[in-house]
């Protein structure tokens, strides 16, 4: 169908094309081969009169012409699935829907795994893809790449819905050999020992507690970086090293391997994590159903710590800020966003 010489069915090619800004991954998106994407893309330059897509060193980029259709297309293609198109009844039972869901190893180890068993059980046909965190999950989101992003309350956006799910606080864990962890955990302690801490993504962003240590006013000697939150006991057994962990994640490690668990010696906020999905799908009820696994799920977990209104985010001076300061100073230095 066109409009004013415009194929209609473009529409959807632009959309994948202008948030993708590569031909192959937005062939993926729309489920078209590569060589019908690059066709799409020709048909749509002739028709704007512009290039829309160049290439700028080794990735391509929007022109100007085609920066100022990215709403307006997706303004329209929204309100098309909002007002025609008629979403089918949800029914988790025969539903065969899939699900992608982007969350760091600790909240699908404390979390997920724990809330997909009782989901597959009520919905055997769907699927559950779980994806690793990387430098831009707001970003992934909003392009469509995923379904929902779990994260700490610190790094969700405000434009898009979101459902607190539980709350956790920090421990230092070291193996069960190591004679610091005969004791009592001091400050001068924790500073004086090699630490495991962990990064995301190409950026190697910080964790929250990576983050929030390296503001106090000693500094701590980083001995190893590992690539996940579980990997970081096997860089702890057999050495003097410590990291500080989530207690959640830390309990469950110590159930079968030979660590101790010894209380922080500073007050590290406890985190909230959280599920957020994007706006345009507050109303899709698979979504919500998954939402409301996940939050039934984490019902029956313990919570640790308090409320962490106010806490020193500088041991040397003392100084308070609530939860809301440390987010924004937390997410000043995450470029793009932080973590869980």
């Amino acid at each position: 169908m066109r409009f004013q010489r415009l194929d209609l069915n473009l529409l959807v090619a632009l959309d994948a094309l202008l948030a993708e800004k590569s031909v192959s991954l937005a062939a993926e998106r729309i489920f078209l081969s590569q060589s019908a994407t690059s066709s799409a893309l020709g048909r749509l330059r002739e028709y704007f009169g512009d290039e829309l897509l160049v290439v700028r060193g080794r990735q391509m980029v929007l022109t100007a012409r085609a920066e100022s259709l990215v709403e307006p297309v997706r303004a329209v293609l929204e309100q098309i699935r909002t007002t025609i198109a008629v979403a089918p009844a949800f029914d988790p039972a025969t539903s065969d829907r899939s699900i992608k869901i982007m969350a760091s190893d600790y909240s699908t180890e404390v979390l997920v795994s724990t809330a997909l068993r009782d989901l597959s059980s009520r919905a055997p046909g769907m699927q559950f893809e779980i994806m690793p965190l990387n430098d831009a999950p707001i970003e992934t989101l909003e392009r469509g790449a995923i379904d929902l992003l779990l994260t700490i309350d610190f790094a969700i956006s405000t434009d898009h819905p979101s459902q607190f799910l539980f709350q956790d606080d920090y421990v230092v864990v070291g193996w069960a050999g190591n004679p610091a962890m005969a004791g009592e955990m001091t400050n001068d302690l924790y500073f004086s020992l090699g630490h495991v801490t962990h990064r995301f993504g190409k950026a190697r962003l910080s964790a929250f507690e990576d983050w929030f240590v390296r503001r106090q006013t000693k500094p701590r000697r980083i001995e190893a970086i590992a690539p996940s939150f579980l990997s970081m006991p096997s860089l702890l057994v057999g050495t003097n090293r410590i990291a500080t962990m989530h207690r959640r994640l830390a309990e469950r490690v110590a159930a079968y391997v030979p660590l101790v668990i010894k209380p922080a010696p500073m007050p590290i906020p406890p985190i909230r994590e959280a599920v957020q999905w994007h706006i345009s799908n507050n109303n899709d009820a698979a979504i919500r159903w998954v939402v409301e696994g996940l939050a039934r799920a984490a019902a029956d977990k313990p919570e640790f710590a308090g409320d962490g209104t106010v806490v020193s985010i500088d041991v040397g001076r003392g100084k308070g800020l609530s939860r809301a300061e440390i987010a924004e100073e937390f997410l000043a230095t995450q470029a793009p966003t932080g973590r869980g």
